[in-house]
């Protein structure tokens, strides 16, 4: 769809429509740069208040990988006028303005249009120094993979929809998914980190590809080392699976490499398509020990899940 947008040339343009990254970033002056971005779905819980949480949480998370601080959002709210109460949009939005307080971000206002399906997203304006300025292409080889939530969310929150997914699970995934990446992206800015990516529809392996591919390397990761949450192992089993997961694997195949002792439901679960997943960290390794114990002191837990390994052209292995 992108080839029939114009081209557009400026200089203070430091990420746009040809950089495959998680948001726009234009420079304003030599100490401010803007990040902008925007992100809207479909309730994935159906409590409207957690829903609300969870989408300001996932549109906040494009600024926080770029090393930058949201500022400012806009509520963008579909609802069927007249198929349910007014109050459960209200709640919807009560979910979202009370994330975005825990962010620091200000919503200075919206928009709203009348449709047979819900969808409530916010369009997000933050800043970063464009000096400091994390993106997806700058891995390099001897780097360390840092993770910081664990995979399983588009299956677990299919199997809501399904009624298959236990009340203790979509609390969980619940809290995970409404966790904020603010401590994990002021760990790494801290650390000095050479690439970032927050993981969401695209999955593990897709955002992973696009980092590689965008750094012009290869990567290898451990598949015992990723963290996944246990019930989405069973719903997978079960054939409980979002569409968007099987796009995901059909898309990327091939620039996938499977040890053969990597059962194909464990497979499945590297491509599942996340909400508000958290951060894929590049970092140096000289730096990977820091980088853990500034992740341990803000209380953030993540997993070492792999590193890039060499120059090449994106393809990415998995080992057990």
């Amino acid at each position: 769809m992108l080839r029939y947008l114009p081209e557009f040339s400026d200089p203070n343009i430091l990420l746009g429509l040809q950089n495959a990254d998680d948001a726009g970033v234009y420079r304003l002056t030599g100490e401010v740069a803007v990040v902008f971005t925007v992100d809207v779905f479909t309730p994935v819980v159906d409590d409207p208040r957690s829903y609300g949480a969870i989408a300001a949480a996932n549109a906040f998370s494009d600024v926080y990988a770029k090393g930058g601080r949201p500022l400012l959002a806009l509520n963008i709210l579909a609802f069927p006028r007249g198929a349910f109460p007014l109050d459960i949009a209200g709640e919807i939005l009560r979910g979202g303005a009370e994330k975005a307080k825990e962010a620091g971000v200000v919503v200075i206002g919206g928009h709203t249009l009348d449709d047979p399906e819900p969808k409530y997203g916010m369009a997000v304006v933050g800043i970063v120094h464009p000096t400091r300025l994390i993106t997806k292409a700058g891995a390099k080889p001897g780097d360390v993979l840092f993770l910081t939530k664990p995979l399983g969310m588009g299956i677990i929150t299919t199997g809501i929809k399904h009624g298959k997914t236990s009340p203790e699970t979509v609390e969980t995934a619940t809290r995970i998914m409404a966790t904020l990446n603010r401590q994990a992206s002021e760990a790494m800015v801290g650390i000095g980190a050479s690439a970032c990516t927050d993981i969401s529809g695209y999955g593990l392996l897709g955002h992973l590809i696009e980092m590689t591919t965008s750094s012009r390397v290869c990567a290898v990761l451990f598949h015992s080392r990723i963290p996944v949450l246990g019930e989405a192992r069973m719903l997978a089993r079960e054939g409980i699976i979002p569409e968007g997961t099987y796009r995901n694997r059909d898309f990327l195949r091939e620039k996938v490499r499977w040890h053969p002792a990597i059962e194909k439901e464990e497979q499945i679960l590297l491509y599942d398509a996340q909400t508000s997943g958290g951060l894929l960290v590049a970092v140096p390794k000289a730096r990977a020990e820091a980088f853990a114990t500034a992740l341990q002191q803000r209380d953030v837990n993540a997993w070492r899940i792999g590193e890039i390994i060499r120059v090449g052209d994106g393809t990415v292995e998995v080992l057990p």
